[in-house]
């Protein structure tokens, strides 16, 4: 029939549907048939357990949305209302509140192996791009999110955060003044934040569906960092990772259900259970443990200005690392030096998170100061220097040569091909 689609599913009632709108051939060539490298390994995980853990989010936030009262002098006795009042609200909240927690975990270690096996690099750049794009929508939603209790470390930590762009120049000053929507933190900061956390995550959805396609157009990197070069390099992506992914999400979620049944309020701080009251400062204003690095990063720089340039440049950096990497080989398995480097990076970032923990004082602000040159001579100086020097291991003829032969070494005398581009 002339202008409809052509059906492969037997089922009349999908065969019907799909022949006016083929969603379902689109899903099938996407998620069924779209062929994959072979050789991933669970690191390839994550991606998939950010995505099941934003719709987690996305579904307990728009239940908690219905009883919480976006109002300065309701809002906390809101939550409680939840907790206490409402059928099963202290499941939504525990599960929306350490959801945030496991959304950045996720996140993170999903960045890190794009790290480790170069996924950043050609053809793959514009893909790393909008990731970073998806981890400052992250942020941003994440921080309006923990100022809507109206706690005593939701107010001042919003209260500290907001006026962190006065250290701009000219426009610091009114951009504060629109953040709060008056001239200190009070009811119309509350509104905003409220809004903007509800609209975010929607944000979010579009820019994971950018990442999403941008990633099917250039394929996915793999452990090894080679191109696909024949078609038993590739399995479908159904039913092989469908299940390691499912795998996956088992083990996720029994460490979810751990911390939400057992120790819901592990990772929150004991003021929040406090009413926001502006007239009384906590001793030591502490965000969310996923910003801790950042905050550290601020602290540890005299100058304000200067602080929150390198607050917030030590993730835009992230925007040009597939220019600041200059080798030709993508995966650490073939980079020797780098594949210690990339873990004393790490390691810094660790001792980043635990110095913003602590107050500014003694060993935490060396220790502190240390970690954040680190940080960024990592990726100004190491390696852009290192690219150039580094002699790479030799790499594989293909990805099924190593799987399908057990991944045995390279004949002696072989030489290291540069990576190819897509």
């Amino acid at each position: 029939m002339a202008g409809l689609n052509k059906s492969e599913f037997t089922n009349p009632v999908v065969n019907w549907i799909d022949t006016r709108l083929p969603i379902f051939t689109m899903m099938q060539t996407e998620y069924g048939t779209f062929p994959t490298p072979r050789n991933f390994n669970y690191f390839w995980n994550f991606g998939a357990l950010a995505m099941v853990t934003m719709m987690i989010m996305i579904a307990t936030g728009i239940f908690l949305a219905m009883n919480y009262q976006p109002n300065a002098e309701l809002a906390f006795g809101s939550i409680q209302h939840i907790m206490r009042d409402v059928n099963y609200g202290w499941l939504l909240r525990y599960v929306h509140q350490n959801g945030a927690s496991m959304f950045f975990i996720v996140t993170y270690i999903h960045i890190f192996r794009g790290m480790y096996y170069g996924s950043y690099k050609s053809p793959r750049e514009l893909l790393w791009m909008i990731g970073v794009v998806i981890l400052l929508i992250m942020m941003a939603t994440a921080f309006m999110g923990y100022v809507l209790p109206w706690g005593q470390m939701s107010y001042w930590g919003a209260t500290v955060i907001t006026n962190l762009f006065s250290a701009f120049p000219i426009v610091g000053q009114p951009i504060v003044t629109w953040l709060w929507g008056g001239f200190s933190v009070d009811n119309a900061t509350l509104n905003r934040f409220f809004s903007l956390h509800y609209l975010l995550p929607f944000v979010l959805v579009g820019v994971v569906f950018l990442h999403i396609a941008a990633l099917h157009v250039v394929g996915s990197n793999n452990p090894l960092g080679i191109d696909v070069k024949s078609p038993q390099d590739t399995v479908p992506f159904h039913p092989y990772y469908t299940v390691k992914d499912s795998v996956g999400l088992c083990v996720f979620f029994i460490v979810y259900a751990v911390l939400v049944f057992f120790a819901p309020n592990f990772l929150g701080d004991a003021n929040n259970f406090i009413p926001a009251n502006p007239l009384q400062t906590p001793a030591d204003i502490v965000p969310e443990w996923y910003f801790l690095p950042y905050y550290a990063i601020l602290r540890s720089v005299p100058n304000k200005l200067l602080g929150v340039c390198m607050m917030f440049g030590s993730i835009l950096i992230l925007f040009v690392l597939p220019w600041l990497d200059t080798s030709r080989v993508r995966s650490a398995r073939f980079r020797p030096i780098y594949r210690q480097i990339i873990w004393v990076w790490v390691v810094a970032v660790i001792a980043l998170g635990v110095c913003g923990a602590h107050k500014p004082e003694g060993i935490w602000v060396v220790i502190s100061r240390v970690a954040t040159l680190y940080y960024f001579l990592h990726f100004l100086v190491i390696l852009p220097i290192l690219g150039k020097l580094e002699r790479p291991l030799p790499l594989p003829e293909s990805i099924s040569r190593p799987v399908i032969g057990g991944g045995g070494p390279m004949p002696s005398g072989a030489t290291a091909k540069p990576m190819e581009k897509a």
